[in-house]
């Protein structure tokens, strides 16, 4: 495909159309309690569905609903009523970009961990460690961030 720059100059650079799309940006608070997980992978659902390939969104809900509910196990946001998690939904050019904000604690800190075979828990951040194109922690003003970023793959052509 051929096209005009900017300049005038013709140019026969392919553009993707998700190349072109801005940054869309959704953000929500959830109370810190069990109950909102399943009501955050619901949300970004909506959100995300025909807007990321099938496998990708799949992944998102997945570490999303991770996430959360580490978010609310092992930080004050599930611990002290009233508390709650804020959830940034970030569709950016080629994927997407989540983040969980908790209220932080004082006395654990997001930590991959290998599971044994025999474990119930403890598969949340390596899940993400696994599947995301990438990811990390940032802790602030008393509150505590898990980010992730997923990258949909374009498929080779022959």
């Amino acid at each position: 495909m051929s096209g005009r720059g900017r300049l005038g100059h013709h140019h026969a650079e392919r553009r993707e159309p998700s190349a072109e799309r801005p940054p869309i940006c959704w953000r929500r608070q959830f109370p810190g309690k069990a109950t909102s997980v399943p009501e955050v992978r619901e949300w970004a659902r909506d959100l995300l569905a025909g807007r990321l390939a099938t496998p990708v969104l799949d992944d998102a809900l997945l570490l999303l609903s991770e996430i959360v509910t580490n978010a609310i196990a092992h930080s004050d946001s599930g611990r002290t009523p009233e508390e709650r998690v804020t959830v940034r939904v970030i569709r950016v050019s080629g994927g997407v970009h989540v983040e969980v904000t908790d209220a932080g604690s004082a006395t654990t800190a997001p930590a991959v961990r290998v599971p044994g075979p025999e474990d119930e828990g403890g598969r949340g951040l390596w899940l993400v460690d696994l599947l995301a194109t990438a990811w990390g922690t940032r802790r602030g003003y008393g509150r505590g961030t898990v980010w992730f970023r997923l990258t949909e793959r374009v498929p080779r052509e022959p």
